[in-house]
C-alpha cells in the first residue's frame, strides 16, 4: 500500500513537472496599447520600436525566466477609449501575463484605472500629468524623472545657474496645447492649483510657481485646442508683440513644435530664451533647420549620459541601446525610443526580482527599491515615492546647438556637459 501510494506521488509529482516545463516553454506574452495612428502616431511609432528592440534582445539573451517574450502590440489610434478597449482584452482575451504603457498622459490616465482594477502593474513611459498618480492606485511606476507639474524646476535651475547675473529674461509668454502634459507644465510654471477631476478636491497647490519664483512676470499667455488648431502665424504674432524675453512653448507633439517655430521665425520674434515641451526628436530639427538653434528642450535621456543598465541579466549601456537601435531600424534613436526601452528593462528586472510573472509580487518587488537598489535602465536609476513617481530624480536640459541637441544642465549630474547658448536672438 505504502508503495502504491509512493507510485502514486511520483506520478503525480511527474505530471506537475511536466505541467511546469510546458508552461514555461510557452511564450511569455505581454501587451502594448500604442498610438500608431492619429495625432500621437510620430511617438507611438518609436514607443513600438522601443518595445521591439528591448524584446528582440531579451529573447536573444535567452528570454525571461526561461521563456521567450512575445510581444502584442495594437493601434489605439490615439483614442483613450480604444486603448481601455486594447488593454481589457489583452488582459482578459489574450492572456498576457503583463503589460508595458501607452504613450501620453490623455491615454495613460483612463488607462491606469483599468489596470489597477485588473491588479496589473502599469510601467508608464509617458504619463506625467501629476493626477494620474494621486487617484491611489496600486503598482504604478513612471519611468521618467518627475510629473509635468514640476519640469518648471528644471527650467528655473536653468536660469538661476546658468544665464549670467543682470541678464536673465524680466518677462514670459507661455503659449500652450490644451493638453494633459502640456497643462500640467503649465500649472506649475503658472503657479496654480492641481485639482482632482473625480471629486474637485485639492492634489497641489503649486503657487506662486516657478516663473514667479524666478522674478519673471507674464506678460502673454494663451491655450490652443486640442485638435484641429492651425492659427500659428496669429499666435505667433502675438507672442511678438507681447515683448517678452522668454518664451514658453508647451506641445502636445513635436509637429506642433515645428509649425510653432516656423511662426515664430516667420514673425521673426527675438526672445532671450525659448523652452518647449517637445522637440527632442530628429522630426523637429529636420522640420526646423536652424530656427531650432538656442531652443531649449527638457528631456528624460540624452544618448551622452554614461547610465549604466542591465539587460537580459548582462551590463547594457547606452552606447550599446544606440548601437543596438541604429543596427535595427537604420536611424539614431532619441528619448520616445528610449523611455519605452527603460519601461521594459523595469519590467524584466521586476519578473526576475519577483521570481515570477505574479503582476502584485512584482509591484512588490519594484516598490521595495531604494537608491542603493534601484531598477537600473538606459534612463539612469529608479526608485519610486508612495504614489508611483520617481524620487530624486531631475530632468535633463538640453539645447539644439550646431545641429545636434546638447546637454546643458544639470551641470553636476555626469561628464559631457554642453555650455548654454544666450541669449538665443531670432529664430
Amino acid at each position: 500500500m505504502k508503495y502504491a501510494c509512493l507510485k502514486a506521488a511520483g506520478v503525480i509529482s511527474a505530471s506537475l513537472l511536466a505541467l511546469g516545463a510546458a508552461h514555461a516553454a510557452e511564450p511569455l506574452k505581454i501587451g502594448a496599447s500604442l498610438p500608431l495612428t492619429g495625432g500621437f502616431s510620430i511617438a507611438g511609432q518609436k514607443h513600438q520600436q522601443g518595445y521591439e528592440l528591448c524584446v528582440d534582445l531579451i529573447n536573444k539573451r535567452g528570454g525571461i525566466l526561461g521563456r521567450q517574450v512575445e510581444l502584442l502590440v495594437s493601434d489605439n489610434r490615439s483614442d483613450p477609449a480604444t486603448a481601455i478597449n486594447q488593454y481589457e482584452r489583452f488582459i482578459n482575451v489574450d492572456g498576457v501575463e503583463a503589460v508595458y504603457g501607452t504613450f501620453s498622459s490623455r491615454l495613460s490616465f483612463p488607462v491606469a484605472s483599468i489596470l489597477a482594477k485588473n491588479n496589473m502593474v502599469h510601467a508608464l513611459p509617458a504619463g506625467g500629468a501629476l493626477r494620474i498618480y494621486t487617484q491611489g492606485h496600486d503598482n504604478i511606476f513612471y519611468f521618467q524623472p518627475n510629473a509635468a507639474e514640476y519640469v518648471g524646476a528644471s527650467l528655473a535651475g536653468v536660469i538661476a545657474d546658468l544665464v549670467p547675473e543682470g541678464e536673465a529674461p524680466k518677462t514670459a509668454a507661455v503659449i500652450s496645447a490644451d493638453d494633459f502634459f502640456a497643462n500640467g507644465v503649465w500649472t506649475g510654471l503658472m503657479g496654480e492649483k492641481v485639482m482632482d477631476p473625480a471629486d474637485g478636491s485639492l492634489v497641489r497647490d503649486l503657487t506662486p510657481g516657478y516663473l514667479a519664483e524666478s522674478g519673471i512676470e507674464v506678460v502673454f499667455s494663451e491655450r490652443w485646442p486640442e485638435e484641429g488648431f492651425s492659427d500659428w502665424l496669429n499666435l505667433a504674432n502675438q507672442v511678438k508683440r507681447s515683448g517678452a524675453e522668454l518664451i514658453v512653448g508647451l506641445t502636445a507633439s513635436a509637429e506642433e513644435a515645428v509649425q510653432l517655430t516656423r511662426a515664430l521665425k516667420t514673425v521673426r520674434a527675438e526672445p532671450k530664451l525659448v523652452y518647449f515641451s517637445q522637440g527632442t526628436q530628429a522630426e523637429y530639427l529636420e522640420g526646423t533647420g536652424s530656427s531650432a538653434e538656442g531652443v531649449l528642450v527638457h528631456t528624460s535621456w540624452h544618448k551622452d549620459a554614461p547610465f549604466e543598465s542591465s539587460l537580459g541579466g548582462e551590463a547594457f549601456s547606452n552606447a550599446d541601446f544606440v548601437t543596438a537601435y541604429q543596427e535595427k531600424f537604420g536611424s539614431a534613436p532619441d528619448e520616445d525610443a528610449a523611455i519605452p526601452f527603460a519601461v521594459c528593462q523595469g519590467i524584466e528586472q521586476a519578473m526576475i526580482g519577483a521570481g515570477s510573472t505574479d503582476n502584485p509580487a512584482m509591484g512588490k518587488w519594484l516598490s521595495e527599491r531604494t537608491k542603493e537598489d534601484p531598477v537600473r535602465t538606459i534612463l539612469g536609476r529608479f526608485n519610486w515615492d508612495e504614489i508611483g513617481l520617481p524620487a530624486n530624480k531631475p530632468f535633463l536640459m538640453t539645447q539644439w546647438n550646431d545641429g545636434e541637441l546638447q546637454f546643458v544642465y544639470p551641470t553636476d549630474e555626469f561628464a559631457g556637459v554642453s555650455s548654454l547658448t544666450y541669449p538665443k536672438g531670432s529664430f
